[in-house]
């Protein structure tokens, strides 16, 4: 018995200190929440990012509409969590609309010196849509005035939580463009814009990624393990396309069809950090671009060993047919993955009724 009570002396502190390392980690790994519910002055939120602070504080922001399109007024609002994401505090603001129509679209960067960025839209018209950027050095208690960093006029469309820094420090905000998305939406076009000196200055790639047959939609991007960038495009083709950069951006291979069906919807790509795999997540429709923008379901992931060739552990993380999920962004926190994404469901008016989710998934989950 005297033993009995010195083992559990020595090995019950052991187990929780063990445990509870950090407050994130003593919280269960696998939830999902509404992280922010629509309402009837708030019809739609979408398009969100999270970063984490030093403190182990996650930051959230999002595109908070008050109305249902992409082109009502609209704010970048934010919120806190003190216990990886189970509970929020009170919204704010943390960009006032400075568009004729609307500042969209977010997302945080932190960079390998500690700064943070904070990139967003200023929507104006249907012809006049650019790339702004904010920055901290004092974890996003105070902000740099905005600052446009689009070089040229036209619609350019940079989806949330898509801005990466590649290991040589060189930071790559890519761009799907065309003149005017009322007027010219099937002539989109990718590049990137490109800084590097850590934002303070920003160059347009030359280099462009053109599709013959559907606009060249919402790429995303992560870094190779060779130091080639992979580019991920949205098309009307029933698939997502791939494209890949030898120079850090600068210019393109010619897109080609990935093996992962998609209606024209935008996919995330992130790496995991803990096995050095990738991981997609995107609408597994098998009905592709017939699918329409109604028909974003499942939302899907999976697991790449190879670099991107091939794709395995597929996994359903939402799969009602009576729901659209889209706009993910990924967050890797200790051993999980933190998403968000746009909930919409059937029956209601264009993206009217929209919430944000926030979804935690342990990484094993990917691999099960």
């Amino acid at each position: 018995m005297k033993l009995l009570s010195i083992l559990l002396f020595v090995c019950i502190p052991f187990v929780f200190l063990n445990f509870c390392k950090t407050p994130i980690s003593c919280i269960a790994a696998d939830f999902r929440t509404v992280v922010c519910p629509a309402s009837e002055n708030n019809p739609r939120n979408s398009e969100g990012d999270i970063i984490e602070l030093k403190d182990g504080t996650l930051l959230l922001a999002w595109s908070k509409f008050a109305g249902r399109d992409d082109h009502a007024n609209a704010v970048i609002a934010a919120k806190t969590s003190a216990d990886g994401g189970k509970n929020w505090g009170e919204e704010f603001t943390l960009q006032e609309s400075i568009g004729a129509q609307n500042v969209m679209s977010v997302s945080l960067l932190r960079l390998q010196s500690g700064t943070i960025l904070f990139f967003f839209l200023t929507k104006n018209a249907s012809d006049d849509l650019q790339l702004f950027l904010r920055s901290s050095t004092d974890e996003a208690k105070t902000w740099s005035e905005p600052r446009k960093i689009s070089a040229i006029g036209g619609y350019h469309v940079m989806n949330n939580a898509r801005s990466i820094q590649l290991a040589s420090g060189r930071i790559l905000a890519p761009i799907a463009w065309c003149a005017d998305i009322g007027k010219t939406y099937d002539s989109q076009i990718c590049f990137c814009y490109y800084s590097d000196d850590e934002g303070k200055t920003w160059h347009k790639a030359e280099g462009s990624v053109k599709l013959e047959d559907s606009a060249a939609m919402e790429p995303g991007l992560v870094e190779l393990k060779n130091g080639t960038v992979l580019m991920i495009i949205r098309t009307r083709l029933d698939r997502i396309y791939r494209a890949l950069s030898a120079d850090q951006g600068e210019t393109w291979s010619a897109a080609q069809a990935m093996d992962l069906i998609a209606p024209a919807a935008p996919a995330t790509i992130s790496r995991i950090p803990q096995t050095g795999d990738l991981l997609m997540v995107w609408n597994n429709n098998p009905l592709g671009n017939q699918a329409g923008w109604r028909g974003r379901t499942p939302l899907t992931a999976a697991v790449s060993a190879d670099e991107g060739n091939t794709w395995t552990h597929v996994r359903n993380i939402e799969d009602d047919p009576d729901s659209g999920y889209a706009y993910t962004s990924i967050m890797w926190v200790n051993d999980r993955a933190l998403l968000t994404y746009y909930h919409w469901k059937r029956g209601s008016e264009n993206f009217q009724n929209t919430d944000l989710v926030l979804r935690s998934i342990p990484i094993r989950w990917f691999y099960e």
